[in-house]
């Protein structure tokens, strides 16, 4: 009896582990998850403007060392180092007294060399009305004549030795010859300077306007010159062409200017062509040797196909963009490139403007998958 208690009969206990194995496969049973629900939309159109772009240096407009061009001794420093000074600003006055004193012999010996010259020429003009008389001979005229062509030539040389005393005395003021910052001085006040040799008293740099470096490829030139071409565009016009820059730590190209050189052929070696840009600059923000970005614009292109730069992937082949297909089934079309137009990249190659591109839950599709595709617009988006 108590055997009979403890254990339920076999029929029993069969039946019951049908019942659970019945129950386990019910509930184990595959139920496939629902198509991932991703963002999607047809390729923005839009014209474009694009732009040629490069990396150049920013370079002084103007730069020299200013020397002393005559011998003495430094009496004035006439401003601080650093500073901004205007055009024609004395900045050092070498002692001028010497070359005073020079200047003062050279035009004495100029009045002296004049009072001969008229003597001499009054004398010619005796001579000449006494030979007309037939008191005096040619000879004696002829001599006076010579007497008199010599004393021209002294007071000629009298004068050349003048305006050289003036020159050197001028040369004693070493002035600004541009506005532009003055470098710290080379020298000291009391020092011997232009002995032998001129003397580097300091640099003087304009940085207003300022020059940006740079150059393009030779497909590049070979775009631009088919575009002026088609447009009419002259060499002349070129000058009148925009010019962006940027440093390396700013956002965008907040320097503009114009094209201001092209060089007349390409370099061999690199295969480049040199072109140079002005730009106003005065609050300094571009220093010579700055390393810049460069960006010129070109004539603008209608109908450009633009899609978010984020929903471009790359692989082994390039890059690509995933398309909702037919019956929502995802689609990885290879395309080509170009400029970014703020988080817009343009199309080059590769997509339809009917295109549905996949813009979100790019990591959670895979190419031949299907989605539950949510519509949007990107002109509404980018606003």
């Amino acid at each position: 009896m108590l055997l009979l208690r403890g254990r339920p009969p076999q029929g029993t206990v069969l039946i019951a582990a049908l019942v659970l194995l019945a129950a386990c496969n019910d509930k184990n049973a595959y139920v496939a998850p629902p198509p991932p629900k991703t963002q999607v939309a047809v390729p923005l159109k839009q014209t474009v403007t694009p732009y040629l772009t490069a990396t150049g240096s920013a370079d002084a407009v103007n730069s020299t060392s200013l020397v002393a061009r005559v011998a003495g001794f430094i009496r004035e420093i006439d401003y601080q180092d650093g500073d901004q000074v205007a055009a024609g600003k004395r900045l050092f006055l070498i002692e001028p007294d010497p070359y005073k004193l020079a200047l003062d012999q050279a035009q004495a010996e100029k009045g002296s060399a004049d009072a001969s010259a008229r003597q001499t020429d009054a004398e010619l003009k005796r001579q000449q009305e006494l030979l007309a008389q037939k008191v005096v001979s040619q000879s004696t005229v002829d001599q006076a004549a010579a007497a008199a062509a010599v004393n021209v030539a002294l007071q000629k040389q009298s004068e050349v030795a003048v305006k050289q005393a003036e020159l050197n005395l001028s040369y004693t003021e070493v002035k600004a010859p541009f506005a532009g910052i003055v470098s710290a001085r080379q020298v000291s006040i009391g020092q011997l300077v232009g002995q032998g040799s001129p003397t580097t008293l300091a640099t003087i740099v304009q940085l207003d306007p300022i020059y940006v470096n740079f150059n393009i490829s030779e497909r590049e030139v070979l775009r631009i010159r088919a575009e002026m071409a088609s447009r009419g565009i002259t060499a002349d016009d070129l000058k009148k062409v925009p010019v962006e820059v940027g440093l390396q730590n700013e956002d965008g190209y907040p320097h503009a200017g114009t094209l201001d050189y092209i060089a007349p052929g390409l370099t061999a070696s690199t295969g480049t062509l040199a072109v140079r840009a002005v730009l106003p600059n005065d609050k300094r923000g571009l220093l010579p040797g700055n390393f810049v970005r460069v960006r010129v614009p070109l004539a603008k292109e209608p109908d450009r196909l633009l899609v978010p730069d984020r929903a471009i992937g790359t692989d082994q082949r390039g890059r690509y963009v995933l398309v909702a297909g037919k019956d929502d089934v995802v689609e990885q079309r290879p395309v080509e490139i170009g400029q970014l137009v703020g988080e817009l990249r343009v199309i080059e190659k590769g997509i339809a403007p009917d295109d549905r591109v996949l813009i979100s839950g790019l990591q959670s599709v895979v190419a031949g998958g299907k989605i539950d595709p949510e519509v949007k617009d990107l002109a509404a988006a980018t606003k």
